[in-house]
């Protein structure tokens, strides 16, 4: 059975601050595991799934792997990258299961991004340097996407109507919200009328086409 976790929002580590939340875990890589290095493994379950912004333990598990494996560095998973990149996710503070997975991308681009960008440093080979330089391009194009993205997600739910220098004459009504206007639809409606000087001569009118 999974066990969803509680996780609280974070905020940003204080420089000796003794009431921020715990770091998250080192995790230790070995040949044929992974290894959460905390005194509590449960406890270090916890601070490790808030870190990922996971929503319980199989989540935690499965982008922990997917992290190790785009850490790796000559075809072996690095701890060191490993730890940059948890602590990335976790200043980002992903708030749902959405952005946990797009946040877990963006890290794993720059890595590949940074791999490049070392590539295309230690080379002089002109046609390597085109071909490397073409993957880093993309790679940075996509990892702005996912910013983009990761923005859109968290402002979707914003809504904000802002009303400025608002006046209404006597006999008038302010409407708030959208109004939609078709050109060939606006006229005047005899029918309907516009305040007390609109009445007033409309009834002139009325009385002049009776003469």
């Amino acid at each position: 059975m999974t066990t969803a976790l509680s996780r609280p929002i974070t905020s940003p580590l204080a420089a000796n601050d003794r009431s921020a939340p715990a770091a998250p875990p080192r995790v230790k890589l070995y040949k044929r595991r992974i290894a959460i290095s905390h005194p509590d493994p449960q406890a270090g379950e916890l601070l490790l799934a808030e870190a990922l912004g996971a929503a319980d333990r199989d989540a935690m598990h499965g982008i922990l792997r997917q992290l190790v494996k785009a850490s790796v560095v000559g075809q072996k998973p690095d701890e060191a990258n490993l730890a940059f990149m948890i602590s990335t996710i976790r200043s980002i503070a992903p708030k749902d299961s959405i952005e946990a997975l797009l946040v877990a991308q963006m890290v794993s681009v720059h890595m590949a991004a940074m791999r490049c960008a070392c590539r295309l440093a230690c080379t002089d080979d002109l046609a390597q340097q085109e071909g490397i330089a073409r993957a880093l391009t993309r790679l940075s194009r996509t990892f702005a996407a996912q910013v983009e993205a990761l923005n859109r997600h968290r402002n979707s739910d914003e809504r904000a109507i802002t009303v400025q220098n608002l006046s209404v004459q006597d006999g008038g009504r302010a409407i708030v919200g959208n109004v939609t206007q078709h050109a060939h639809l606006i006229g005047a409606d005899p029918g309907i009328a516009s305040g007390a000087a609109g009445e007033s001569e409309w009834a002139d009118a009325a009385q002049g086409a009776s003469a």
